[in-house]
């Protein structure tokens, strides 16, 4: 379960963020996760639980945004959705689509802290 990584290094990452910024307790960290990153969202939701345990995110949430797959068709124009499985065929003219606008993010968009106290 490769979330479990993914959790750790977000942690991590969301950790360092908070010391940069004098100390602040994190209380929620946002991410994108697109529908073709190949990340199921609820075992990340699972692993950032068990990665934040012990740590300065202890009671940090993990907010997850979901970010459909959509293509563009360039001979028609349209924006469609790529769906699971994936089929980059345009379902308006029928022609394949080469063009990839979203689905593949995974990023972490905002870490929120708690100003520290003193």
């Amino acid at each position: 379960m490769h979330e479990l990584s993914i959790a750790e290094a977000i942690v991590e990452r969301a950790a360092e963020t908070a010391r940069l910024h004098g100390g602040g307790r994190v209380t929620a960290v946002r991410v994108r996760v697109g529908e073709l990153a190949g990340v199921v969202p609820d075992a990340l939701r699972f692993s950032f639980e068990l990665a934040r345990a012990g740590t300065a995110l202890e009671s940090a949430r993990l907010v997850v945004r979901d970010v459909p797959a959509l293509a563009r068709c360039a001979p028609c124009g349209g924006d469609f959705a790529v769906g699971s499985p994936p089929s980059m065929w345009c379902p308006r003219c029928d022609e394949l689509s080469r063009e990839l606008l979203g689905g593949r993010e995974l990023e972490v968009t905002a870490i929120e802290l708690e100003e520290a106290s003193g």
